[in-house]
């Protein structure tokens, strides 16, 4: 560590700097030469490395190579051109210090005031699928130690990580006769180490992956601000929503086509929904079609059939109380009679791959009810992390993406199921992976009948999956709550029989279960006594 300078002066936000001499490098050249020419009209001196130099001066700017300033050319396919103690002198050199203006004018260092600088775009060579020998190749090397240097001699140098970052030098500079307040680069400083730390995380966790690292030493976790809360889950808690720059298609990939901006519990339901209605695969390669309707990030209803509107109608008679003010997805094309059906019950937010223009316009008419179009599914396959914070720690897991083949399915009962409830049997453990444990769900030619969640006793959410069905069946007038016949799925092996015994009191006539219980014998002999058909999965899908 450096000893400690008793002389070093206090930073001031108030102060202001000229920017005479500026370093650009940047590997998005979008708004480049717009900026550039902004610049050089202000009177700046323009310094640049490579393919950026090479732009700028194709505009007709007067540009000065880096290679003229540091004596020696760029090498090694670009890999070493800034990593020199001119460029690095100028950026870091403390202009308040004597001994720091001594050396550079011993050295012939000039100061830089401004550095521009985007990162190799490493995200993008990962997220694009690109080899291992190409992401690697686009670890950036000079471009952090730039920015770290410039931000950490913040005081007399402004730092800018994106094009966003140089519009705000150039009104800062307009706004102070061509200087820029130390509070401005204060900020750039910050969102600086933060980019840093941001990319190195990337290049870590690439680096985890590849190696099938399930614990690093160091674990790193970034993202991108997306969104700014009002609030968190309640109003005294300040939130914000960030992007990770994943593949995965979502609720933070998805376009908002109408409503108001998404709250906090917003996001969180309509992931919870759309992730469970990825279960069931996407409509247009040839599942069936389904919907899902989520309130408290638990599923209300879930159902699928032979169009949208009867799935929905038939998730929506699951819980017709609950679904109020609740979440809908769907895993195909929202069409113009389901969006009429949707719009009759007051809904936060509808999420779908895509959406009929005059589905649209049905939506329009409710203002404040969220539309978004994802453009396509999750991958309910593909490997990703969850991450919670406890006191003191973060735990950190693979995402639930266990799946059991038919193959993998084991009868355990004198009964099998016959297909028909084999049906409801799979449908209800792919909804189960999505409910709150202890789950119990109930399904019925392929509609949930009942579902019974987060409770501290199996046997509780049984019996709450059950009086569901009995209210969704007074509600809607039936004969029956729609629990009669059906299929009964438990996230996790029934300890005793007395939680399958509720649920087929309930009507259920088939059960699936991971099994695993000390007392297997006992629930499967209690299973065959009341007639049941009863499948172990071996595997559970507690969720908490």
């Amino acid at each position: 560590m450096p000893a400690p300078n008793p002389n070093l002066p206090v930073f001031d936000p108030a102060r202001l700097t000229s920017v005479k001499r500026a370093l650009l490098s940047v590997s998005d050249k979008s708004r480049l030469i717009d900026q550039a020419k902004a610049l050089a009209a202000r009177g700046v001196e323009l310094i640049s490395t490579g393919g950026t130099k090479r732009a700028i001066a194709e505009a007709g700017l007067e540009v000065k190579d880096v290679a003229d300033l540091t004596g020696f050319p760029e090498m090694m396919d670009g890999r070493v051109k800034t990593l020199h103690p001119m460029v690095h002198g100028g950026l870091l050199g403390d202009r308040d210090l004597e001994s720091h203006i001594s050396a550079m004018g011993e050295h012939n260092i000039l100061p830089i005031d401004l550095l521009v600088v985007n990162l190799y775009p490493f995200e993008q060579a990962v997220a694009s699928g690109g080899a291992y020998e190409m992401c690697v190749e686009n670890i950036d090397i000079g471009g952090p130690a730039m920015i770290r240097a410039a931000a950490k001699n913040h005081a007399h140098v402004a730092v800018c990580t994106d094009a966003d970052d140089v519009d705000a030098v150039l009104a800062d500079m307009d706004a102070n006769s061509g200087q820029v307040s130390g509070t401005l680069r204060q900020k750039l400083a910050a969102k600086t180490y933060a980019r840093s730390a941001a990319y190195d995380a990337a290049i870590a966790n690439y680096f985890a992956d590849y190696l099938g690292d399930p614990a690093p030493t160091y674990r790193a976790q970034a993202g991108t601000l997306k969104q700014s809360l009002r609030y968190g889950e309640n109003p005294h808690q300040a939130a914000s929503f960030y992007a990770d720059g994943s593949a995965r298609l979502g609720v933070a990939t998805a376009q908002q086509l109408q409503g108001k901006a998404l709250s906090y519990n917003n996001i969180n339901d309509t992931d919870a929904a759309y992730e469970l209605v990825a279960e069931f695969g996407d409509n247009a390669e040839g599942h069936k079609p389904a919907v899902a309707i989520i309130k408290h990030a638990n599923p209300c209803g879930v159902a699928t059939a032979d169009d949208f509107i009867t799935a929905y109608k038939n998730a929506l008679a699951c819980d017709p109380v609950s679904a109020f003010g609740g979440i809908v997805a769907l895993n195909g094309n929202l069409d113009p009679a389901t969006a009429k059906e949707i719009v009759k019950v007051f809904t936060e937010v509808v999420i779908a791959p895509s959406a009929d223009d005059d589905a649209v316009k049905v939506f329009a008419k409710k203002k404040n009810l969220r539309l978004l179009i994802a453009g396509g599914l999750p991958d309910v396959n593909a490997p990703s992390l969850t991450q919670r914070n406890v006191a003191g720690g973060i735990l950190v897991q693979d995402r639930d993406n266990g799946y059991v083949a038919d193959a993998d399915l084991k009868v355990v009962t004198k009964r099998a199921p016959s297909d028909a409830e084999m049906a409801d049997l799979r449908m209800a453990w792919k909804v189960a992976k999505h409910v709150k444990s202890n789950a119990i769900i109930y399904v019925k030619d392929g509609a949930t009948a009942g579902i019974g969640a987060g409770q501290m006793s199996r046997i509780d959410s049984a019996r709450i999956a059950a009086r569901k069905a009995e209210d969704a069946q007074k509600s809607a007038g039936w004969d029956a709550p729609r629990t009669q016949g059906c299929a009964c799925a438990s996230d996790a092996f029934f300890p005793f029989a007395d939680g399958m015994l509720a649920a087929a009191s309930a009507g259920a006539t088939a059960i699936i279960q991971p099994g695993g219980s000390i007392r297997d014998d006992e629930v499967i002999k209690a299973a065959d006594d009341a007639g049941l058909a009863m499948v172990f999965t071996g595997m559970r899908h507690f969720r908490h």
